[in-house]
């Protein structure tokens, strides 16, 4: 059963992420429609002041005009030029007009005012008092009279007959701007409705306009979105992802942007292919030197291997020389053997799996890293049911050795190393845990890259050999993890380093049992309990085919 026959819950494909809304908050739509509407609404407004303001110009010239042929029938009355006699304002004037004569010593006052039914009522005490305030002589004047209203008034100086006496005096004569100020009030209301129309079209248009403007630019913009999501970091890759010809067009500034896109992205595929066929080269040479040279080293070692018999009787320093020739064999067979393992993952073969108990593979890897590292304190933490995890048995003890040789090798002697399984998110997770010196920060980031030693920090474990670990161990662990469509993490501080694999499931298990340490002289026996190890026959010493860095 290949590994995509095992998983049969359908996986979603990526997407490109959630495409922003053409005129959501911060985009370029939105702006557009704001300062597009920002500037209708102060033209409008500037426009609606100016009118107004022509307006009352216009209608208070019109009541100045008016109020000059006032004042001017009331002096034409009096052909002497003696003033006002028996009445102020001449026939014929509009309603709402007043007229007022005061003497200058203030013996005498009296005033007029043209109400709608063609009378002239005099005028109250308070309001000539106030009519008699204004100055003369400068003009029109715009005042506000207690009773009437709003006036427009006009003062000279003229000769008042008082009893038969000529006496010199002041008159008035006035409009009412009720009607005015009533006209301009109904305009500015009616400005600002066309105003507040003006802009909602501005808005509703504007957006039309812009939506249909930007739809090339958007198109452009999920294009590249859309290649952003795209896993370009190893394997072949395919960037068949192009912005369209229409949007493409150089006559415009949108389509000199999509094609510059199109550009940059057949440059990247071009150099994606070139990566691809380097690291395609690579690996094959790695896969083809590593196979080639397996034979030579098994020669030598064996050679190596038939020297024992005789090395007595060799003087001590070719013996010396022909154990290092053997030891150095080994560490190159397991180079050689990981080297290969490497490149037959990075083919990307299908890997057979089935259902594997993940509990007796942790359980084993934990009681060989037992007999190989006797000094540091190995714990488990079980669940009461076995956990099964879709895989390949073989290669995922391979993982987990690797990940207990690499607690034993690079930390010092009484570190407590602990191995825990426990579920989430739907997946079996495998924890490595330890409280040595930690991995160094800078070189945390890249712990699963190949040839990445931490020996300047995580200290090497007494009495082991210089030279011994590959520099490949979590690489393949990395790799491994990949294939199995799982992944591996790792956090470290001083103190304590955790590594994580997540496998997917292929049945449930039941709840986490407390940790117990286990004892120097009981290996683990490889069933399901969360009772503690219980003894079983001892295991015999030596290397275990696991328990390399």
């Amino acid at each position: 059963m290949s590994y995509a026959d095992a998983v049969a819950t359908p996986v979603d494909p990526p997407t490109a992420g959630q495409a922003a809304a053409p005129l959501g908050r911060g985009t370029l739509g939105r702006q557009l429609v704001i300062r597009v509407t920002a500037l209708v609404a102060l033209a409008a407004i500037l426009l609606s002041a100016a009118t107004a303001l022509a307006t009352r110009q216009l209608l208070l010239n019109q009541i100045n005009d008016q109020l000059d042929g006032v004042s001017t029938r009331a002096q034409r009355a009096d052909p002497r030029g003696q003033g006002p006699r028996l009445q102020l304002l001449a026939p014929g004037q509009p309603a709402g007009s007043l007229a007022a004569a005061l003497t200058n010593d203030g013996s005498t006052s009296v005033g007029q005012v043209l109400d709608d039914d063609g009378n002239a009522p005099d005028l109250p005490a308070d309001v000539l008092e106030a009519i008699g305030t204004l100055p003369v002589g400068t003009g029109k004047q715009s005042v506000q009279l207690v009773g009437l209203g709003h006036y427009r008034v006009v003062g000279r100086s003229v000769n008042i007959v008082v009893n038969g006496e000529i006496v010199p005096g002041r008159a008035y004569w006035g409009l009412s701007l009720n009607e005015m100020d009533h006209t301009l009030f109904e305009l500015i209301g009616l400005e600002l409705v066309l105003t507040l129309l003006a802009m909602a079209g501005a808005v509703l248009a504007a957006r039309a306009v812009v939506l249909r403007s930007l739809r090339p630019l958007n198109r452009v913009a999920a294009t590249a979105q859309q290649v952003s999501q795209l896993p370009l970091d190893r394997g072949e890759v395919a960037l068949a992802v192009r912005v369209p010809e229409a949007d493409a067009d150089p006559t415009s500034e949108v389509g000199r942007v999509g094609q510059a896109l199109n550009h940059m992205l057949n440059n990247v595929e071009d150099a994606l292919e070139a990566r691809q066929a380097s690291e395609t080269k690579v690996r094959r040479f790695v896969a083809d030197a590593s196979h080639e040279l397996r034979n030579p080293l098994a020669a030598i070692r064996g050679y190596a291997e038939l020297t024992r018999r005789s090395r007595s009787e060799m003087p001590a320093d070719a013996a010396y020389a022909m154990s290092r020739v053997e030891s150095e064999a080994e560490r190159m067979s397991r180079l050689v053997e990981d080297l290969l393992l490497l490149a037959r993952l990075d083919s990307g073969p299908a890997i057979e799996v089935e259902p594997a108990d993940v509990t007796e593979i942790v359980i084993n890897a934990v009681s060989d890293a037992r007999v190989a590292g006797p000094e540091h304190t190995w714990m488990l933490s079980l669940p009461e049911e076995p956990v099964l995890a879709l895989g390949d048995r073989h290669r995922l003890h391979q993982v987990v050795a690797n990940l207990l040789a690499n607690a034993r090798t690079h930390t010092p002697s009484g570190t407590r190393v602990e191995t825990a399984i426990e579920l989430r998110e739907g997946q079996a997770v495998i924890r490595v845990t330890d409280n040595g010196p930690g991995i160094p920060s800078d070189i945390r980031d890249n712990v699963f890259e190949r040839f990445t030693r931490a020996d300047t920090s995580r200290v090497r474990a007494e009495g082991a050999t210089s030279g011994t670990s590959t520099g490949l161990g979590l690489a393949i662990v990395a790799a491994v993890v990949e294939a199995h469509q799982g992944r591996v993490t790792v956090s470290s501080v001083s103190g304590r380093t955790e590594f994580s694999v997540w496998l997917p499931l292929a049945a449930g298990p039941g709840p986490v049992e407390p940790t117990a340490p286990l004892e120097p002289d009981e290996p683990v026996e490889p069933v399901h309990s969360a009772e503690p190890a219980v003894p079983v026959p001892p295991v015999p010493t030596g290397p275990h085919p696991f328990s390399r860095g």
